[in-house]
C-alpha cells in the first residue's frame, strides 16, 4: 500500500503511526504531512527515517491512500485534490461525516458500505464509533428504539492544547487555556460548540452519526457530552430501550460474541471497564451491564475505549486494511 498520513505530528497522527506498525500491514511507500512548522522533520518508522513534507508535494504523489487527520479546514481544503489525483482519503474530521454521498465507516458495523466508487471515506467522532461497536449486534438481534447517552470524555479529544492545559494546571503553571474554566480536578458538560437548542455539536454527532451508520433516522437518541480531566479513553454511560424482549444473559453472550468488544463485568470483585483499561488499547470495552428496572426492554451499561485508538487512529488504519483485503483500492 502506498500510504500518506496527513497531520502526522498531531495526537492522532502519531498514534495512528504506531497502530500502522503494530498491524504490520504492508507499507511500499509511507508519505508524511504536517503542518508548516514541521516540514523537513524526520520521523523514524519501522527503523527508517521519513522526512515530513508539505500537503502541495503529498497531494501530486501516485498514492493509495492518504489518512487526513488535521481538521475540517484542511479537510474541505485538500480532500478532494488528493482524490483528483486518484488517491482514496480517509478522513478523521467531522466535514464529510454527514454528506450522504460519503460513507461513515465502522468497519466492523458497516464495512460493507464502502463501494469501490468512493472516493472519500469518512471516520466517524470518537464516541460514536466505540458506542456503535458494542451496540450494533444487539440493535441486529434485539432492535433498538431509544438511546439515552451521557459521556466523560478525554480531554485528549480536544487536542494536544487541552492536554498541555491539564498539565499547566496540575503544575501549577500560568498558560493558554482552551477552556474557560478549569480542567484539572473538575469535570464539565461542555463538548464542541454550544447550538441554538442548546446541545453542542458533540453530542449533535452521537445523534446523527449513529443514525447514519445503522440507516436508520426514526432512531430516537438523546445525548449529554462531559470533559474530564482524564487522558486514557472515553466513558459513556448508555441507557436502551430494545424493541424486542430480551434476557440479560443473552445481551451479555452476544456482547462476548462481538468483534472488537471486551467484557469487563464482574462488580463483586470490583471489575468493570475504566480509562485506564483502555489506554493503549483497540478494543472496546463493556461493563454494569443490568436490566433498566423502569421501563420494558430497558438496559443499562457503561461502555469505554480509548478514544485516540478505537475512536480515531485505530478505526482509519482498519478502514484502509478493510479497503485494501477487499480489494476497493485499485
Amino acid at each position: 500500500m502506498k500510504l500518506a498520513i496527513v497531520g502526522c505530528t498531531g495526537l492522532v497522527g502519531t498514534v495512528i503511526l504506531k497502530v500502522l506498525d503494530e498491524f504490520s500491514i504492508e507499507i511500499s511507500e509511507l508519505t508524511l504531512v504536517a503542518s508548516s512548522k514541521s516540514i523537513g522533520k524526520k520521523i523514524v518508522f519501522r527503523n527508517k527515517e521519513i522526512e515530513v513534507v508539505t500537503i502541495s508535494e503529498a497531494s501530486k504523489k501516485q498514492l493509495d491512500v492518504a489518512i487526513f487527520s488535521a481538521g475540517s479546514s484542511v479537510s474541505q481544503e485538500w480532500a478532494q485534490k488528493f482524490v483528483d489525483n486518484g488517491t482514496k482519503v480517509i478522513d478523521n474530521s467531522s466535514f464529510w461525516r454527514m454528506k450522504k454521498e460519503i460513507p461513515l465507516i465502522v468497519p466492523e458495523v458497516n464495512g460493507k458500505d464502502i463501494a469501490k466508487s468512493n472516493k472519500i471515506i469518512a471516520n466517524p467522532n470518537c464516541s460514536t464509533i466505540q458506542m456503535v461497536v458494542a451496540l450494533n449486534n444487539i440493535y441486529l438481534k434485539f432492535g433498538i428504539k431509544r438511546i439515552v447517552i451521557s459521556t466523560y470524555q478525554s480531554v485528549t479529544g480536544t487536542g494536544v492544547a487541552a492536554v498541555q492545559q491539564m498539565e499547566d494546571e496540575r503544575k501549577g503553571v500560568k498558560g493558554k487555556k482552551v477552556y474557560p474554566h478549569p480542567i484539572d480536578q473538575n469535570c464539565f458538560p461542555h463538548g464542541g460548540e454550544f447550538l441554538e437548542n442548546g446541545y453542542t455539536t458533540e453530542e449533535l454527532k452521537l445523534v446523527d452519526e449513529t443514525r447514519k451508520i445503522f440507516n436508520n433516522e426514526n432512531l430516537k437518541i438523546t445525548a449529554t457530552v462531559v470533559r474530564i480531566p482524564v487522558i486514557g479513553g472515553h466513558s459513556e454511560s448508555v441507557n436502551i430501550e430494545t424493541i424486542q424482549p430480551f434476557k440479560l444473559k443473552d445481551i451479555v453472550e452476544t456482547l462476548e460474541n462481538t468483534k472488537g468488544v471486551k467484557v469487563l463485568d464482574n462488580p463483586k470483585k470490583f471489575e468493570y471497564p475504566m480509562p485506564i483499561n483502555a489506554h493503549l488499547k483497540n478494543d472496546v470495552f463493556v461493563g454494569r451491564i443490568r436490566l433498566d428496572e423502569t421501563i420494558k426492554n430497558g438496559l443499562n451499561m457503561w461502555i469505554v475505549a480509548d478514544n485516540l485508538r478505537k475512536g480515531a487512529a485505530t478505526n482509519a488504519v482498519q478502514i484502509a486494511d478493510y479497503m485494501f483485503q477487499n480489494k476497493l483500492l485499485q
